[in-house]
């Protein structure tokens, strides 16, 4: 994280951005958006390509060096001008040295006819906490922006399926190089070896890069990962610069060469490589359950031509875990390196870009207001102080006098506020999610059995129905262990009770959502939301006063200033069950075939790095969305939007680490490692 900061520019006397670290400028002074469209769209055949797109198809673009987005935003257009309008833009760039936010305005109102482009990107432009990927969608999802922030060849590694050798090349292929960045001259470093391992890795024959470079160094690193280079005359008074194509086949590898009988192998278990990952040429998916994580799942494979149906047992949407009138958008930050708080981080800013422009149809960006209020929280809210020094936009450190000027009540702790956050109605969510002319809805319809039916999957309802598609996700939380493909999964049902405070029975107002120990809302229509308790073990869908009575005293004990006349034998609420994992995570991927995974995996009982070669084995179309505990607000955009890439074969918006973090085969390797299987 320590070698991530903010770019350091100085303006020239055009006004334009020269790096101070590296002394080199951002684009050609002549005229930057020109050098783009000579170098990056036409030598790599973009306008031509793109006239002869499929309809819903997609095209990847990868980059090196995101700079001040201008090549994206040059890509863009042409995009408009030139391909389908129901193919999608994947465009990916790497960056370590990100421009504040201030800096990329300034740059990019030197391009005034990009203007309508440029205005999106600043109004989704991320806040940076370290390294790590950021998804940014716009136009409904018809341009695809992933910046990670990293190294370029850490960066790109990331985005492999597996750095094992024998399966390097596998997962998904770039159509198209943009090799830019600062000049190899001025910096060596990320032309490397490495970067070039990479790139070979993501390409395939056919795949085309361009890059305004002619030095050796980086003609020698295209040569070597298999391109066919050729010299063509630069922009403006530079003479030359490259274009080149992928032309080499696979390499055929043994795996007996990658096998090893000591103790320790220096490649990963290939365990997340999919052996039976099909292509799906009929777009058509089912989904099983019409919570948030469903509903989500369902726009974003409709965003990407999908025809969706979802199978809803209830006769409405948002009936179990997702029907609080209203749920907090919130996510637990961390000062640790590790996999929870990096997905938690990742979640909570998808999150905030998705639900960014809907806010006003579908809740209140109110803020969240953390409060540290027992000791764990007020050192937990220090350690973190440093991690976000420079996170203003996405969270606020407040002292105790700043926190009740937010809440618009007397609080006496300090606190940590998330200024773009708030309170959303799950079912009206839900509702705006599945408003798609893709997307079809059947209610009533409880599932009774899910079989394979040669190519595709057969749902059979209690009533004798039947649905059938080449793709099913099981999206219906701790019900899925009703299903046997998903029943080694270890969930957890957790039972939580939230109480409705009629306005009457208090003279306190809220001006933002305040976090404790369980939460309060800002009013909607004329009641206060609060909760929810936490009964693990407990299966009573009754709401019980006793419920009522331990959310009064969590309100009283942490906000007593909140003053509440009420009875709590008198009070309504509603119960619902969060669905857990005992790693805190979703797990959101296809779903193993087990038994072949621990015969295929067997050796690890014995030892976690044994020399395995063989690829996982998943079913083939099948896949899952739950676990999302009491964060699905927060969670199930980024897990759709995963799980929708993964099936539809694009870049992943998240690192390969955290997209196996959630693996639904993990917790087979997990037993297999301490010997429980």
């Amino acid at each position: 994280m320590s070698d991530i900061t903010s770019a350091q520019l100085e303006w020239d006397a055009e006004g334009q951005p020269v790096s101070s670290v590296f002394g080199d400028v951002y684009f050609s002074k002549a005229n930057g958006l020109e050098e783009t469209r000579h170098v990056f769209l036409q030598h790599n055949q973009l306008p031509e390509r793109w006239l002869t797109l499929a309809a819903k198809s997609h095209f990847i673009i990868a980059e090196t060096g995101f700079g001040s987005g201008l090549n994206f935003l040059a890509a863009w257009q042409l995009w408009l001008k030139t391909a389908p309008e129901s193919a999608q833009l994947h465009f990916v760039s790497v960056e370590k040295f990100p421009l504040n936010k201030i800096d990329l305005e300034r740059a990019l109102a030197l391009w005034p006819e990009l203007k309508q482009f440029s205005e999106q990107l600043l109004s989704a432009y991320p806040v940076f906490v370290g390294t790590g990927f950021h998804r940014l969608n716009f136009m409904n999802g018809r341009i695809k922006l992933t910046l990670i922030i990293d190294d370029a060849a850490q960066g790109f590694t990331k985005l492999l399926a597996t750095t094992h050798p024998l399966y390097a090349a596998s997962g998904i292929k770039v159509d198209a190089w943009f090799l830019d960045g600062f000049a190899p001259s001025k910096n060596p470093h990320m032309w490397s070896d490495e970067l070039f391992a990479c790139i070979r890795n993501l390409s395939k024959p056919g795949t085309t890069a361009a890059t305004f470079s002619a030095a050796a160094i980086v003609k020698n690193g295209l040569k070597n990962a298999g391109f066919s280079v050729q010299k063509v005359a630069g922009f403006g008074r530079k003479r030359e610069m490259v274009k080149a194509i992928f032309e080499n086949e696979p390499q055929a590898l043994n795996a007996d060469d990658f096998s090893y009988r000591g103790s320790f192998s220096p490649y990963p278990v290939p365990w997340t490589i999919d052996n039976n990952k099909p292509t799906f040429t009929e777009k058509h998916a089912l989904i099983i359950g019409g919570g948030l994580a469903g509903c989500h799942t369902a726009r974003a494979l409709a965003e990407r031509g999908w025809a969706v149906t979802i199978l809803e047992r209830h006769s409405a949407l948002a009936q179990e875990g997702s029907g609080n009138p209203q749920g907090v958008l919130y996510a637990k930050l961390s000062p640790m390196e590790e996999t929870q708080a990096a997905f938690n981080l990742a979640s909570l800013q998808y999150s905030l870009h998705f639900y960014s422009p809907l806010w006003s149809s579908i809740g209140e960006n109110c803020g969240v207001l953390q409060l540290a209020h027992k000791k764990s929280e007020i050192e937990l809210h220090a350690q973190l102080q440093e991690k976000f020094a420079q996170a203003n936009e996405l969270a606020q450190f407040v002292n105790a006098e700043q926190a009740s000027e937010l809440a618009g009540i007397p609080l006496t702790q300090s606190g940590l506020f998330f200024p773009q956050a708030g309170w959303i109605d799950p079912r009206i969510l839900c509702d705006y999610l599945v408003d798609h002319p893709n997307i079809q809805i059947t209610y009533n319809f409880a599932v009774k059995e899910l079989t394979k039916n040669q190519n595709s999957w057969k749902v059979s309802s209690h009533t004798g129905a039947t649905k059938q598609a080449p793709v099913a996700i099981i999206a219906s939380a701790k019900d899925a262990l009703d299903f046997d493909v998903a029943n080694h999964l270890p969930v957890k049902s957790i039972r939580g009770q939230v109480t409705y405070i009629p306005v009457s029975t208090t003279k306190s107002s809220l001006k933002t959502v305040v976090c404790a120990e369980g939460y309060i809302s800002p009013a909607q229509d004329g009641i206060f939301c609060t909760g929810a308790t936490f009964n693990l073990k407990d299966t009573a869908t009754e709401t019980r006063p006793s419920d009522h009575q331990t959310n009064l005293d969590n309100l009283r004990a942490h906000i007593p200033n909140f003053a509440i006349n009420a009875d709590a034998s008198q009070l309504q609420g509603r119960v619902a069950f969060r669905c857990s994992l005992p790693d805190y995570l979703p797990t959101v991927g296809a779903l193993p075939l087990v038994n072949k995974m621990v015969e295929d995996f067997g050796p690890l009982r014995k030892n976690a790095r044994a020399g395995i070669t063989c690829g996982g084995s998943y079913w083939s179309g099948l896949y899952i969305n739950i676990g999302h505990g009491a964060r699905g607000l927060a969670y199930t955009p980024l897990c759709a939007e995963m799980l929708a890439a993964q099936i539809n074969e694009e870049p992943m918006p998240l690192s390969r680490e955290l997209v196996n973090a959630l693996n639904p085969a993990r917790f087979v390797i997990r037993d297999l490692t301490r010997s429980k299987r």
